[in-house]
């Protein structure tokens, strides 16, 4: 067993459109699909398993019965959720809690640390990343009167940016972006604003007691954190290192030799083709590397971003 193929999960959006289609080559449900859930164990869209002697089986049935493919790591639940999105229109505006909130007051669930790298965007693209109130009564007062403009804070971003999104942070991406996310294994989003748009002619529901709970005021901006495994690997460019997860871009052109030395690391290629062990992988594949595998020749010229999680 070399790597593990895994078969995406799609959601259909108020604000999806084609592109997992016509970008990836995906065999979507809809011009509406906003989501695919590329590598994903969470109850909400559990993906299965793509060939190999584990073909057929769910992603989560494969945690918890073959820990040894993930290193033997000692969590209750796979813990990452990787996911391409595809915004034909503006996301809700938005925050997360973090592990203790959600533990709290979502049944057990684990927060939501996520981060995005930018596929693709268009000209002068921004994203929502924070507030501009300083105090929570001043956030609270803004909310109540609905002054958004001046509440919600953008930031430009091109092609190939990367982004952190710690909890408690407002946020939201825009139209005509596309985004490959790595976050926690949750699906707990606080909707503080959606622009007043319909479905199926009935507002969605807004969350504005719980957002205003975890909001961070003022706005913190997520710094690089200690970097908590680094990958022998020196073809992998680094992108963030943190409590939860470690991501990394990497290209080739040619012959690489990739060191397994995290408990698992989750692939996805954006671009080309290559050859890892004796399993081709091309645009829009998505796979796992399993702690079994100590040296894998990958051969061809491709592009990926590559996660694991910390313990």
């Amino acid at each position: 067993m070399d790597i593990i193929g895994i078969a995406p999960v799609f959601k259909e959006t108020i604000w999806g459109g084609n592109k997992l289609k016509t970008v990836f080559g995906y065999d979507i449900p809809s011009e509406h699909t906003g989501e695919c859930w590329a590598v994903s164990a969470h109850e909400n869209g559990d993906c299965r398993i793509v060939g190999g002697e584990f073909d057929g089986m769910l992603l989560s049935q494969l945690w918890a019965t073959h820990r040894e493919v993930f290193g033997n790591m000692d969590q209750d639940v796979f813990p990452l959720l990787t996911k391409i999105i595809d915004a034909n229109d503006d996301l809700s505006i938005q925050v997360h809690p973090d592990d203790e909130y959600a533990g709290k007051n979502e049944n057990g669930s684990l927060g939501k640390n996520e981060c995005w790298y930018i596929l693709d965007c268009d000209e002068d693209a921004s994203l929502v990343i924070g507030h501009n109130a300083s105090t929570k009564q001043e956030l609270t007062s803004m909310i109540q009167e609905k002054k958004w403009n001046e509440l919600i804070r953008e930031v430009p971003i091109k092609k190939g940016d990367f982004v952190q999104i710690i909890p408690g942070t407002v946020h939201a991406i825009k139209s005509g972006t596309m985004v490959l996310e790595t976050q926690q294994s949750s699906d707990v989003t606080y909707r503080l604003y959606d622009y007043d748009r319909l479905s199926d002619g009935k507002l969605r529901p807004l969350h504005i007691k719980q957002s205003i709970d975890v909001i961070n005021v003022p706005h913190i901006d997520a710094k690089q954190e200690k970097v908590y495994k680094e990958s022998a690997n020196d073809w992998f460019e680094m992108l963030i290192s943190c409590r939860y997860y470690n991501v990394w871009k990497a290209e080739i052109s040619g012959t690489k030799i990739l060191t397994q030395d995290q408990f698992f690391i989750i692939g996805t290629c954006l671009e080309g083709e290559a050859v890892i062990g004796d399993t081709k992988v091309q645009k829009g594949d998505n796979f796992i590397i399993p702690s079994t595998v100590e040296n894998l020749e990958v051969t061809g010229k491709a592009s990926f971003i590559f996660s694991s999680a910390n313990s």
